[in-house]
């Protein structure tokens, strides 16, 4: 299927991890796809060797492993894969797969053919440590739980400052998605209900089929869900949730926006800036897809743009501790 494409050609097929591992120590390949269930050490296991081999190759799991869990999926897009795609059973290998393969692909190699600049030269100006601020607001899509997992990483436990979460994923899979955020954030993570408080200390994700908005209540702000048509045409959208955080919160809002494919999120975030809040996103070099962070940074609104680490670090600076 892959040579069938006309952009693509395949470099290798190897039946194990360590063909692979060796292969990639001599060889340099624009993506890597992943089966999990191999002879010998599984997909899973091997990711970060495949990965780190790799030198920036970006690595698709294409599974059937992914299909119904949820749990292998979003552990492997932690680890740092750049998307998973569901292998179809025997016989179903017909033309509508190798059109959804070579969709992802093409996704992936976006800004491929333009490599970006040395590491550093993508942040605008001096880097401003916001002043103290309520809340933080963060919208990720493509290769964006790899780049939260990072931030995450980066708050310390005594960190108190509420995180909303809007990231593009199944309905089914926002659970173990709020499981995984409580253990990478040392925090509570659940899923958005309607009317949930806005609590300290705590991570609140947009549910699949909602958006994640945010209202004033007389003693703090809670959460409403909602279902329109988004500008971006994503469910859950990044942008209902900037634009409620920017009018309930103002400049005491802090918005951040990872990797991810497309515009989900730009609107929202003029309304952050034009608040008075700051806004933080995630640099070229390492988004897996540099389409959300990369249409805001392009318009030279955001505060800062930085790998997610860093970000993590600079929200951690200012933010309400225990």
């Amino acid at each position: 299927m892959v040579e069938g494409t006309r952009r693509f050609r395949v470099a290798a097929a190897l039946g194990s991890v360590q063909a692979a591992l060796d292969y990639l120590k001599t060889h340099d390949v624009a993506i890597v796809l992943l089966d999990i269930e191999m002879p010998g050490i599984d997909g899973l296991t091997a990711l970060p060797d495949v990965i780190q081999m790799g030198r920036g190759a970006k690595v698709l799991i294409v599974s059937s492993a992914v299909d119904s869990g949820a749990a292998v999926t979003v552990q492997a897009l932690a680890m740092g894969a750049a998307d998973t795609l569901v292998k179809p059973g025997i016989g179903a290998f017909g033309g509508r797969f190798a059109e959804v393969l070579e969709e992802r692909l093409s996704r992936l190699l976006e800004g491929y053919d333009h490599p970006p600049h040395a590491h550093g030269s993508s942040s605008h100006g001096p880097i401003v440590v916001p002043d103290e601020y309520d809340i933080v607001a963060i919208g990720a899509s493509t290769g964006g739980i790899h780049a939260l997992s990072q931030l995450l990483r980066a708050l310390p436990s005594s960190f108190q400052t509420p995180i909303l979460v809007t990231q593009h994923l199944p309905v089914s899979f926002m659970g173990y998605f709020a499981t995984q955020l409580a253990v990478l954030g040392s925090r509570p993570a659940e899923v958005a209900t309607d009317r949930m408080r806005i609590r300290p200390g705590r991570i609140i994700v947009a549910p699949g089929d909602a958006h994640m908005r945010v209202v004033r209540m007389s003693d703090g702000a809670a959460i409403r869900l909602s279902d329109e048509r988004a500008p971006s045409g994503c469910m859950p959208s990044v942008d209902p949730m900037l634009e409620t955080v920017a009018e309930v919160f103002g400049k005491r809002a802090l918005g951040v926006v990872l990797s991810g494919m497309g515009r989900d999120g730009a609107e929202g975030a003029n309304c952050l800036v034009d608040a008075g809040a700051k806004l933080f996103v995630q640099d070229r070099e390492t988004s897996v897809v540099w389409g959300m962070p990369g249409v805001i940074a392009n318009t030279g609104r955001a505060t800062a743009v930085l790998p997610p680490d860093e970000i993590g670090r600079l929200i951690a600076r200012q933010g309400k501790k225990a």
